[in-house]
């Protein structure tokens, strides 16, 4: 398609996107509530059928997971974002004397990933709506039919109930030359998807949030002793969500060297293969990793979202029956070995530590290679050691004693924001170093009142010690 094509088709889409904003501009709180609901709802009632047709079109994750991520994921939203006033004066501050006054944005461009092609119609969309914003969305073409046919739902839904069907548009023949025309004819984008459609958002000459890679680090304190079952099964089950296609689950795990067996036989006991000997580890790593046309070493796109059992057969190993997910040892942290990167699959690396210190360098060395700004966890009930955490690791969000896949973005045990758009900071390339929320898709106004009987410091008393 050529280019001057696309921006005619999307401009057409974008007016009626804008026209539709218009009519819910000036609506009451009330009224915005009831979109968002009928939004989230939608993608809740139907979670089973679009999962079916997403893992059948994709050929990414499992059914199960997929319903548990729609459904969560917009009951977590709906519930966080219900008391949130977005409409009118939204707060004060400074004493009452600055007023904040919630506006829309406008048109929302979003671009859909394949790993999340309906649970991101939902999570964004109910965003947008919250705001008064239209949205349009951009499909991957590998997962194009799934997400065309949530947001035709929503927009059924919302036709249904007397409202403008266009403030949700899906662009159903989706090319290079439209995505680009979205970002470029859009008031926002989100974009969540891979690094190289981030920073084509952020070259659009539009406001943009993208994310940044994923790589989640695990550290296991050495007051967790009694803890390991349960560690292991969370971890793996957490690994495991969509065949390991979430961003937020765990990559890499460090643990107390004089609790090594402790710890590798609960992870056993889970369902995770580990694998200790050198020569196995090796048919995984080549197996999961292959070198690019340009010399580069990547993560094997056969793999992506695939269960243990297909994982094995692509690499060629033999693992034992019920196994859930491979515990691979690493030859050493960072560069020293391909398993410390990240692995969409439910594949981990680990390596035990002689002393805290040391697994927190191990975690940092891993994050400068690969993932620095998105996620880590932490297992403790050390205070000093969870601040340490926070404090000398490049993440946005460290999770403290729970599963990185949910409590890193949809989790009703954390204060963080639901999303489906992990925010990277600085670090991973993106403008946001926080969870996307509906926050980010609106305008604020602040009204600055004159402060009565404000005295006014002197130079001179500004500046005295």
């Amino acid at each position: 398609m050529e280019m001057e094509e696309a921006r005619k088709i999307v401009r057409e889409l974008v007016a009626r996107s804008k026209a539709a904003q218009n009519q819910i501009k000036d609506y009451s709180q009330e009224q915005v509530d009831r979109l968002v609901k009928i939004c989230g709802r939608v993608i809740y009632d139907n979670a089973e059928i679009l999962a079916q047709e997403a893992v059948e079109e994709g050929k990414l994750g499992n059914v199960p997971d997929k319903i548990g991520k729609m459904k969560n994921s917009t009951s977590i939203a709906y519930q966080f974002l219900k008391d949130k006033k977005t409409v009118g004066i939204i707060g004060f501050e400074e004493n009452g004397t600055v007023a904040n006054i919630a506006k829309p944005i406008g048109v929302i461009g979003c671009l859909i990933p394949s790993t999340n092609p309906t649970s991101t119609v939902g999570g964004n969309g109910m965003y947008a709506l919250k705001c008064r914003d239209s949205i349009i969305f951009s499909v991957h073409p590998r997962t194009k039919n799934v997400s065309v046919h949530a947001v035709n739902l929503v927009r059924e839904a919302l036709k249904a109930a007397g409202e403008p069907e266009d403030l949700f548009i899906v662009i159903e023949q989706p090319s290079m030359e439209t995505t680009q025309a979205l970002m470029q004819e859009s008031d926002v984008v989100v974009a969540t998807g891979g690094p190289a459609m981030v920073k084509s958002a952020y070259s659009s000459g539009r406001p943009s949030y993208g994310v940044g890679q994923g790589n989640v680090q695990m550290i296991i304190d050495d007051d967790c002793a009694d803890e390991y079952d349960y560690i292991a099964e969370t971890t793996v089950a957490s690994r495991c969500r969509d065949n390991g296609l979430p961003c937020t689950g765990e990559q890499f795990i460090t643990f107390p060297e004089k609790d090594s067996e402790k710890v590798l036989a609960a992870f056993e006991k889970a369902g995770a293969y580990v694998i200790r000997d050198p020569e196995i580890a090796e048919k995984v790593r080549n197996g999961l990793f292959a070198i690019t046309p340009k010399g580069a070493w990547a993560f094997n796109i056969s793999n992506v979202g695939q269960n243990i059992q297909k994982i094995a057969e692509n690499i060629g190993i033999e693992i034992p029956e019920g196994t859930r997910s491979l515990l691979v040892a690493a030859k050493g942290p960072g560069k020293a070995d391909l398993l410390c990167k990240e692995k969409l699959c439910p594949v981990q690396a680990y390596l035990p530590y002689k002393t805290f210190e040391e697994g927190m360098a191990y975690m940092a060395e891993n994050l400068a290679m690969e993932g620095a700004g998105h996620s880590a966890v932490i297992y403790s009930h050390n205070d000093e050691h969870i601040e340490k955490a926070g404090i000398e690791l490049t993440v946005s969000r460290l999770v403290v004693n729970a599963c990185g896949s949910t409590a890193g973005g949809n989790s009703f045990e954390n204060g963080l924001a639901p999303t489906m758009s992990l925010g990277c900071g600085s670090w991973g390339n993106n403008s946001i170093s926080e969870n996307l929320s509906y926050k980010h898709l609106m305008n604020v106004t602040k009204i600055a009142y004159k402060i009565p009987d404000v005295k006014i410091p002197t130079h001179e008393e500004i500046w005295a010690d």
